[in-house]
Order: structure tokens, then sequence, then C-alpha cells
């Protein structure tokens, strides 16, 4: 009588599973704008602006479906009250470093877990060179031969996107360093505001990307471009505008933007960012990731599929009895997003199976 339960119960749960899974594949369960991830020791950490009492943390094994851990950041670490804008967390020597916004002026925090608590270091990251001048979107590129560059927003003549070298503690910049990196002045970047923000450098062998976002992020045209350079602390970036945008409206999604690349465990490159909660509002921007190819001096968006993050633990099997000499019950296959296939697909499949749920790699 308790198997048969058990069974009851289970079934319509699984069943439910595929329905919520197929729903979500339209939109992201997770409400993160401006979004970063962190990859450190097999798990993916996730960090971005929503919460108006600090910085949350997500994390997964697999980027499709994540957990809220908490506040990695609350404010109650700060010397601000408000405005916990684009992090950025990264593993320098015995602590992790995040790099934020708060009150429209940059700053770090250090903690001994990707998860924090986080506590602010210091005043304004950049007071020693601009004062009390406003500033947002730090992003840090930590070059191979160990020096490190902060990129961020100054808003002059519009939101411009500028850089400096830090000293050796990662965190205080270097002075005579500061130069300007780009500025809105091309078609597709003025469709709405004067804006250049969220800059995120990648290398390639010894070309430099510095990616970034145009347009006010409220545009639904809010776009990725990027610029080169082979000398980093020269600076000169060359805007690269046959291949800019590279991230527009993608898979009929708006306001795509904000984005942070990383390498995931397979060593593919990786592109996180938020989009507007559908065509009508902007609110909540939701976390989406894709995959990126580099291929000389150009960055394109592959055709691999766009993973739509939900939020839970992934499936596993669930088994319950089957009837004394019954056939085997037909396999139905299902991708990770819910999507039903005639076949087994590459990767990973969610098969049911009669009163079987399994999960297979293939």
């Amino acid at each position: 009588m308790m198997k048969r339960l058990i069974y009851l119960i289970v079934i319509p749960l699984l069943a439910g599973f595929c329905l919520r899974a197929e729903a979500q594949t339209e939109k992201s369960a997770v409400t993160l704008a401006d979004p970063y991830i962190l990859l450190e020791d097999g798990i993916y950490y996730a960090y971005g602006t929503y919460d108006a009492d600090g910085i949350r943390c997500y994390t997964s094994t697999d980027l499709k479906y994540w957990q809220y851990s908490g506040l990695a950041l609350n404010k109650a670490n700060t010397t601000e009250n408000r405005w916990f804008w684009a992090p950025e967390v990264y593993h320098v020597g015995d602590r992790y470093i995040m790099y934020y916004s708060a009150n429209e002026h940059l700053f770090a925090a250090t903690a001994s877990s990707p998860k924090g608590p986080f506590r602010q270091v210091g005043s304004y990251q950049m007071e020693s060179l601009l004062k009390d001048e406003k500033c947002i979107d730090s992003h840090v590129f930590f070059d191979t031969d160990g020096s490190a560059y902060l990129f961020f927003v100054r808003f002059n003549n519009g939101n411009c996107i500028w850089q400096v070298k830090l000293a050796d503690d990662c965190i205080t910049p270097v002075p005579g360093t500061l130069k300007q990196c780009l500025w809105a002045a091309d078609a597709w970047e003025l469709k709405m505001g004067r804006v250049t923000e969220g800059p995120n450098v990648y290398k390639s062998g010894a070309r430099y990307f510095l990616t970034y976002s145009a347009n006010d992020y409220r545009s639904q045209d809010y776009a990725v471009g990027y610029a080169l350079t082979t000398n980093i602390a020269r600076g000169n970036w060359s805007k690269q505008r046959t291949h800019s945008p590279f991230l527009h409206r993608w898979n009929g999604l708006y306001g795509t933007g904000h984005h942070s690349l990383f390498t995931d465990k397979d060593g593919q490159l990786r592109i996180v960012f938020h989009a507007h909660d559908s065509q009508e509002n902007i609110h909540p921007r939701r976390m989406y990731i894709g995959t990126v190819k580099c291929s000389g001096n150009t960055l394109t968006m592959t055709d691999d599929a766009m993973v739509v993050p939900v939020l839970g633990t992934a499936p596993t099997a669930v088994d319950a009895p089957a009837a004394d000499g019954a056939a085997p019950a037909a396999a139905s296959y299902f991708s990770t997003d819910g999507a039903a296939h005639a076949q087994p697909i590459a990767g990973i499949n969610i098969v049911r199976q009669g009163a079987q749920v399994r999960k297979e790699l293939r």
C-alpha cells in the first residue's frame, strides 16, 4: 500500500516537470541584471543587480539549474545604502575580491568564500584619482603577465568607458595610467541616449577584445559590440564596426546586454547577459547564457542552444515498482529545457519510461 501511494504522488510531480521546464524556455527564472559568472572548483557562481540590500549569489553545477545562496554582499557590511550594481568576483591569492558599484561609486570588498560574506575595503576605489566623481560598472582584467586593469564608466559626454592600471593589491589605481577607451558615436550606439557601459575584456592570442553595451538599458536595442587592441597598457582601442553589435535582440529577446564572458567546464567561451522581462516590460531583467566564437578579429554568437536558467536542482532517477510480467514501456526523451525529442540527443537527456524518470548522458 505504501509503495502504491508513493507511485501515485511521484508521477504527477514528474509529469509536471516537463510542463514547467517547457514554459521556462521562454523566460529565465533567474532575475539578475548585469550578470557575472565565476567558475570555481566545479561550481558556477552567478552575481548581478537586483536586490536593494546588496548583491545576490546563485550557484549551479551545469548552468541550467540554479539555487539561491543568499546575499554575498549585504549593505550592512558597506558604507552605502542603495544602488548595488554590476558585481564581479575573482579569486586573488588567499581571498576573493568583489568589485561593484554602490550609490554610483566604485568599491571593492573581500571574503574568504565566493558566497561571502563580503566586506567593503576602504572608500571609493577611484577616490585617489577622481575624488568624489561618480563612476559605475567596474570590470577587472587580469593579464597573463600578472598585471591588472580596471575598466569602468564615467559620466562625461554621456556614459564613457575608461581604464586604469591597478597596483599589486589589485584594488588601488596607479597614478598616470588613466585613459579613455571609447564613447558612443556609431549609429547602432545612439538609438537611445549616449551610452557605452558594462565593459568586459577577453584576450585571445595577442589580441584584447573590449566588449561593451551601448544605448540606454531601457532600449529594446540595448546591444553588445567590441573594440580591439594589441597593447592593453597603451589602450588605443579600435571599434570593430563590421561585426558590432554581435549580440542584439537575440533569440527573440529584447534589451540584450550588460554581459560577461567566461569559459565553462568544457572550455567553451560563454556569454552571460540580461534581457528585458518581455517586449512590453523592462523589469525584472533576466539572466540568459549563450555561446560565443572567437576567430581572428571576430566575435560572433554561435547557433548552440541558449541556456534559459531554471531555479531548483537537476532531475534525478526516480523508480516505482513495475507490475509483475509487464512489458517494458516505451521511452520518451526530453532535453533539459523540457523539449520532447523522438530519439536521444547528444548531451543530457531526461528519459521517461513508464513509472521511471532518469537522466542519461549521450
